[in-house]
């Protein structure tokens, strides 16, 4: 039984898989528990391995490649084009055995652990800024409802506090000052938490030579420039530049249809942080230009004039994912000339 082609379909602890000859005839059908994965395809000929970028993807496709196999990582919605019939586990992975075998298909690149060990870093730092956002605005929302408006930001909120605290004629009780002091104290465990998290980043970025060259691209502080090595890596499952502001969703989207070609919005595929970083990176660049006279500020400010600073900005995002890719890929620095 010569299988050339597998599908696993992923799970937490139930895994499914189906194998195909070169012929595209099934040829396995088979359960496994998580334990039983990896000493499967340890005993199985050395095939073509499916699965969906999706959770734990990374560690089995670094996994299995490990054993020899050819692992390749498909983005869902592509698998789903090749869906048949009802919604059930074994479809699932045929569709992800016939997807992998597609001529032209686009696949994900498998992170390595230090892009991961990036990447968590940066999740874990995302995560504790929305919990910080999130506090601020409740302890804001309900001296609201007290009667005490404090203006936006997490600084006047940090810088009102202890004045609101100390007021006795605020009319404030016993309990709700208890209260606010002890969200004033979480808001203060939130910031360290932060700082040190950035500390961390700061510090990994001093140490990966591709995020210090990234630096030298306006617009790319050691924040920015970390998060998009972390999405980006070496930038060799791009082909291009154009390629890699595709896949962050930088590009129009398309509409057309009868030979008339109709242009959108961005698309906002991908990774909405990584965009949304390199769009506030964008922004400041596009706000320090004017007045300037190189030969980027003259093109953000001819393009703000003509479409506004809002298209100039995600323009320059655009641009920026494009050099970010052709300095990780070939390497170099960022030259204004």
């Amino acid at each position: 039984m010569d299988i050339t082609t597998v599908g696993l379909d992923l799970a937490k602890n139930v895994f499914h898989i189906v194998g195909m000859d070169a012929q595209g005839k099934e040829r396995v059908k088979k359960r496994l528990s998580r334990s039983q994965v990896l000493k499967y395809f340890a005993n199985a000929p050395r095939c073509r391995i499916g699965l969906e970028a999706c959770a734990s993807a990374h560690y089995f496709g670094r996994e299995l490649t490990r054993l020899g196999h050819e692992v390749k990582l498909i983005p869902p919605q592509y698998v789903k084009a090749h869906l048949r019939g009802q919604k059930n586990d074994y479809n699932d992975a045929r569709a992800i055995s016939e997807a992998v075998r597609s001529p032209g298909m686009r696949f994900v690149e498998i992170k390595t652990v230090a892009r991961q060990d990036m990447q968590s870093l940066v999740r874990l730092r995302e995560g504790v800024i929305q919990s910080r956002t999130a506090l601020a605005n409740r302890l804001r929302g309900l001296l609201g409802e007290y009667g005490i408006a404090i203006p936006q930001g997490i600084g006047a909120l940090r810088r009102a506090i202890p004045g609101v605290l100390e007021d006795a004629g605020n009319g404030l009780n016993e309990v709700f000052r208890r209260l606010l002091a002890q969200g004033q104290t979480q808001l203060g465990e939130l910031d360290a938490h932060i700082d040190a998290l950035t500390a961390q980043l700061a510090a990994a970025a001093r140490e990966d030579e591709r995020v210090e060259r990234l630096q030298t691209v306006p617009g790319y502080g050691p924040i920015v420039a970390s998060v998009f090595v972390s999405a980006v890596g070496d930038g060799h499952q791009y082909r291009r530049g154009r390629d890699a502001a595709a896949a962050l969703g930088l590009v129009p989207r398309q509409h057309s249809s009868g030979g008339k070609n109709v242009l959108l919005g961005i698309t906002k595929r991908g990774d909405r942080y990584v965009r949304s970083l390199l769009i506030h990176g964008a922004r400041s660049v596009v706000i320090a230009a004017k007045g300037r006279d190189d030969a980027l500020s003259r093109w953000i400010n001819r393009l703000r004039e003509t479409r506004g600073i809002n298209k100039a900005t995600v323009a320059l995002a655009n641009k920026m994912a494009r050099i970010g890719w052709a300095i990780v890929h070939n390497g170099g620095r960022y030259q204004a000339a």
